[in-house]
């Protein structure tokens, strides 16, 4: 007789990283209000990441940490168990953009783009992994990308690369893992923000016309997503899960 599926259990504590605005202060605080522990670095602490964590004291610890330097990563998520317990589920969310094309990206910039949103983020699961394996958990990994992976823009293709990049290790770490840590990817359209200034009014328009849905992607229409890849029995694994409301179809 063979042997029953292996089943993940929901996360019980979550690390989120880039947590403290936008998308990332909106999954904190989804997490949160469903009951979770969450730990959430960014580089800056906003003001509204201080309100949460005096709101839930107990269940969120939070701090100031570029995700490009490992050393603070590291130590930041040895605090973190410490006082929420062991990590048993990553987010890996932060990044930066770009507004440039390619021809007038420096190599510096480059470099920037690929460290903060590729390598960085490879570097954290990579440590995070190895302390849950260690400590014999389950768990969940997932990465926030974007449509841009899969479709092209201008002004974007540094940034593209990065979020492929991790569309594929999501892919390879589903396999490597064996179903014992599930890896998945969350891909969102367009958001109405800083990080979608680049494509100026007119592109976000042709956009918006193209969505059957209407509008652009919002921080709500992603959460549902998130929270189910982190709490919900399911057999998703190696997955990219596209939010944006049909518009790049």
């Amino acid at each position: 007789m063979s042997e029953a599926p292996s089943v993940v259990p929901p996360a019980s504590v979550v690390l989120v990283s880039g947590g403290s605005r936008g998308l990332g202060l909106a999954i904190v605080t989804d997490l949160l209000t469903a009951g979770l522990k969450v730990a959430a670095f960014a580089r800056t602490v906003t003001p509204e990441l201080t309100a949460l964590g005096e709101k839930y004291p107990d269940h969120l610890h939070y701090g100031s940490v570029d995700v490009n330097d490992s050393a603070a990563g590291q130590a930041f998520v040895k605090a973190v168990e410490s006082k929420l317990g062991p990590i048993d589920a990553l987010v890996n969310n932060a990044a930066i953009g770009q507004d440039s094309l390619h021809v007038h990206t420096s190599a510096d910039h480059l470099a920037e783009i690929i460290q903060t949103n590729l390598t960085s983020p490879l570097i954290l699961t990579r440590f995070v992994l190895r302390r849950m394996l260690a400590k014999g958990l389950k768990g969940r990994i997932v990465n926030i990308t974007s449509i841009c992976a899969q479709r092209g823009y201008p002004g974007l293709v540094a940034y593209s690369a990065t979020k492929g990049g991790m569309d594929a290790a999501t892919r390879s770490l589903a396999r490597e893992l064996g179903g014992r840590i599930l890896a998945n990817a969350v891909a969102p359209g367009f958001f109405a923000s800083e990080m979608s200034a680049v494509l100026g009014q007119t592109q976000l328009d042709q956009i918006v016309r193209r969505t059957p849905t209407g509008h652009l992607t919002e921080p709500e229409d992603v959460l549902p997503v998130v929270r189910m890849l982190l709490l919900e029995n399911t057999n998703l694994n190696g997955q990219v899960l596209v939010v944006d409301g049909a518009a790049s179809i």
